[in-house]
Order: structure tokens, then sequence, then C-alpha cells
């Protein structure tokens, strides 16, 4: 992104403010205040529903929009495509930071198949069963490009945020195809526009444009994240609220010089993202808080705004379509690509049809709905509706389903308690040691012995145990014991040695 390009990002909401009465103003801001007070506080019942707490942001927005309590008047597509665009990146950085490289490898295959075939299959059976229904071939086409891949923020907000754990191939695989997958949607929708404009032929340009993303996306996050690790090891800041600002800016020029480089900028975020994550990094723990925190609020923000684009009104008229097509997408189109495209790597079955089934759509193919919008293709404003229409089944068909399905199949993993107090060591440069805590599991060697029996390595000791609500103090006749949290200082060379004795570390 240009700094024109940024420029005219702001300008809209500037002139708003700047044209607007001050009592208007001060308005529009506590609506708006309101809205994200509301989705933060009735968040937690949300989740305890079983609901996508996207679908509440939606639903909010919805009701802040013209048609809505809040009358918010606001059809600015473009300006919500921009502000999209940059609450995405800080979703899919924060996602990155907190993906192991090791995890990505072992899932790298099926799910670069699944970002890639998979989502051309499920945008080919979207538009065959949309044509079924009356929808022209134009429409068709681009609704099933539109909806094609699951959607990053959609996926971390369910089992991230809300507290699923699942088994680490089937929640990788899920992760990674929705941080790799935009980038065919993208190009499968931007193609079918020129096409039907007139502008340039689709095949050719499928052919070459998408391989050339993907491998210019991946090459400049690896730069970035390479080059971005050493400015931060190397660079030392007055202050450490600095840091933050520097990681983001990376995550921004990766995005605008992959995207420029005519590559996906979206995948050269959760690439840069992973390669510092994965590396040593100054204050890296509250640089993972404030990273969270930033997701979070760019989630909200976005379904909130995207929620604002709505007009309920205009949504009776595409319920029909909207509702077949949603079923369609979730019971066939999405299973369907998915059988096929995981055949080869002979996932059991029951993991395949997991995997099918939760393929959740959110703000990207909201964003993407509204490309054509800004092309002024003919009936644009339609497939807009019934976009959103998709979305909300997609929220409510598989999302609400995910917690039960998940169980159903034995795919969850018990969460580990969450201690009482936490401790941690925050630098502003890397040190030669590390302050890890361990969650003290009945088969661990270390339960029920005492610190004096222990043989660590040079260096290495207990600094603190958290038991319930009790910090005790680590004496050599302490006893570990199940259900303790253990605070062990060591050096990096003697982390494995550690994790034979302990596990593995809390929140890895």
């Amino acid at each position: 992104m240009t700094f024109m390009n940024l420029f005219s990002a702001i300008q809209p909401l500037a002139t708003i403010l700047a044209l607007a009465e001050p009592g208007a103003t001060a308005a529009l801001l506590g609506v708006l205040g309101v809205l994200v007070a509301i989705s933060v506080v009735f968040s937690r019942v949300v989740n305890r529903l079983g609901l996508p707490i996207v679908l509440l942001f939606l639903v909010l927005g919805m009701l802040g929009g013209s048609e809505g309590l809040g009358r918010i008047e606001f059809q600015d597509y473009g300006f919500a495509v921009r502000m999209g665009t940059m609450a995405l990146v800080l979703i899919l950085f924060d996602g990155g930071l907190s993906t192991s490289v090791s995890s990505v490898r072992q899932v790298l295959m099926p799910a670069g198949l699944l970002a890639t075939v998979g989502v051309a299959l499920t945008a080919a059976l979207v538009a065959g069963f949309a044509r079924m229904l009356g929808v022209g071939w134009s429409e068709a086409l681009l609704l099933g490009a539109v909806v094609s891949s699951t959607d990053a923020a959609a996926v971390f907000a369910v089992l991230r945020g809300g507290s699923l754990r699942l088994a680490p191939r089937v929640g990788r695989t899920i992760e990674v195809e929705s941080c790799v997958n935009d980038p065919m949607a993208v190009i499968l929708t931007v193609a079918l526009i020129a096409a039907i404009q007139g502008t340039s032929s689709i095949g050719p340009l499928l052919l070459v444009t998408v391989p050339l993303q993907l491998v210019i996306g991946t090459g400049v996050g690896m730069i970035f994240g390479y080059v971005g690790r050493a400015l931060l090891n190397r660079v030392r800041l007055t202050t450490a609220g600095l840091y933050p600002a520097l990681t983001l800016a990376i995550a921004f020029l990766s995005f605008g010089v992959a995207t420029l480089a005519f590559g996906s900028g979206f995948l050269a975020v959760f690439v840069t993202a992973v390669m510092l994550g994965n590396g040593r990094l100054p204050y890296r723990n509250g640089l993972i808080r404030i990273h969270d925190a930033l997701a979070w609020l760019s989630q909200i923000a976005m379904f909130l705004m995207l929620g604002l684009l709505v007009f309920p009104s205009r949504l009776m008229d595409v319920a029909p379509i909207g509702l077949g097509v949603g079923l369609f997408l979730a019971l066939i189109a999405r299973p369907l690509a998915v059988a096929l495209c995981l055949a080869p790597f002979r996932f059991p079955a029951k993991e395949v049809g997991y995997v099918g089934w939760i393929g959740l759509r959110g703000a990207v193919p909201i964003i993407l709905a509204t490309f054509p919008v800004l092309a002024q293709v003919q009936g644009a404003e339609r497939i807009f509706d019934i976009v959103f229409f998709i979305i909300v089944v997609s929220s409510i068909i598989p999302g609400a389903t995910i917690r039960y399905v998940t169980r159903r199949l034995g795919f969850d993993v018990p969460e580990r308690p969450t201690p009482e107090a936490v401790l941690e060591v925050n630098t502003t440069h890397a040190l030669d040691g590390e302050l890890t805590s361990f969650f003290i599991e009945p088969f661990l060697a270390v339960c029920n012995a005492k610190l004096s029996d222990i043989e660590f390595p040079p260096a290495a000791a207990v600094v603190l145990i958290v038991r319930g609500t009790e910090l005790m103090a680590a004496r050599g006749d302490t006893v570990l014991r199940e259900g303790d949290h253990c605070y062990v200082f060591f050096r990096l060379k003697d982390r494995v040695f550690i994790e034979l004795l302990f596990g593995r570390p809390e929140g890895g």
C-alpha cells in the first residue's frame, strides 16, 4: 500500500470528523463505543451458547446501521475494503506469531492443496448450484469465487478465542489453510471481474498469477521475517512501548512490498509473523499480548463495520437463494472439495469429515463481495446481500455445532487449568536463558518428587511454584504435586533436557 493509498484510506473518516458538528461526532463515537462494549461484555455469553462470536459483531453492526437503532449512515465500500484489509493484516500477523514452523511443515502439503485446488473446487460447485437456482452465470461464478475460501478471522475467533483445543494435526491443518487460502479467492474474484468486463481472459491469468503470487508472497514474508528478527534484536529503543510499533511497521511493510511486487500480501504477513514468532525476540511476552489485543480489536471493528454495510430490508429478497447456497456450501460443496483434496494424504475418514465441516466464512468473503460493487459489475449489490446471508448461515450451521462435533469425534484435547498467578521476565533484548511454566501432570517423572532429588542441568532451577491460590518458594524439601504450575529457569541449550523432565511448556 503506497502513501497515497494510505492517505485515501483514512481520508473519508477524517472528512466525516472534520465536517460533522461536535455533537454529531460525539454521538457517532458514543454509538460505536456502545457497540464495541456490548461486543466485549456479551462475548462470553455467546461463546457459552456455542455460537461464533463474529456473528455477534455482525448483528450488532446491523443494529447500529442506518436501518437499525444506531442510525449510522455508512455505505463507503472502498473505505470498508481498506480498513478491512488492515484489520486482516493484524489478525494474520497475530496468528502467525503463535504458529510454530514445525506445525506448518507437518500440514503444509494438505493445507496448501486445500488452499488452492480446494478453493477452486468449492467455487465451481457453488457456482453450479447457484446457476441451478436461477442465478445468471456471471453472478453465479462471482458468488462461487467470493465465498470459496475459509476465513482466518472466523477460524481464530472460534478455535483460539473460544478456548477450543484440537488434536494437533486437525487444528493445524484448519488454521494454516485459513491463513493461506485468501490469495486464491482474491485471484479468482479479480480474474472473473476482469473476464466479465472483457479486459482479460481468465485461463492464462489464473495459470500464471496463482503460483506467482504464492511464491512471491512466501519469499517476501521470509525476507521480512529474518530481517525483522535481526532488527528487533539489534536495535536499542528508548522504551519498550516502541517495540510493538516496530513489529507493526514490519507487518505493514511486508504486506505492502509483497502486494506491489504482484505477490500475496496476506500470505507474506503470515509468513513474516511465523518467522518472527519462532525466533528470539526482545520483550516477547509483551509483544504477544499487544498483538493479541490488536487482533481482537481488529476483529470487533471489522465485523461491526461490515455489519453497517448491510441493509436488513434487502436481505429478505435474497433469503431463499442465500439459505440454499449457504446450506449447499456447508453440507456438500466444502465437504466434497476437502474429501477430494485430502484423499492422497490418507487422512482418517472422521478427520476428513471434520475438516470439511469446519469451513467457516467471515470477513474475507464480505470484503471480496465489495470488489464487484466497486467495479460497478451489474448485479453486484445483489451478490453482496447473498454473500452476507451465506456468512450468517455459515456461522449458525457449522459454527454453532463446532463444540459438539469436536467432542463427538474425540478431537478435543483436555485444556490445562490456568494458573492463578503468572510469573514472567520481559527484557528489551534477548537473553541466554528462559523462564518457562510447566504444568505438573501425574505421568511426569518429577511428579511427587522433592526438588533436591531432581538432577537439574547446571544453572537451571525451579524458581516458583503456584499451587491453587498459594505461591510457594522453591526449597530443596519442596515436593512437586499433581496440578502444580512450576516455573523453571534454564539455559537455551538445556531446553530438551528440561522438557524431558517437565513435559510440554504451558501455552506450547
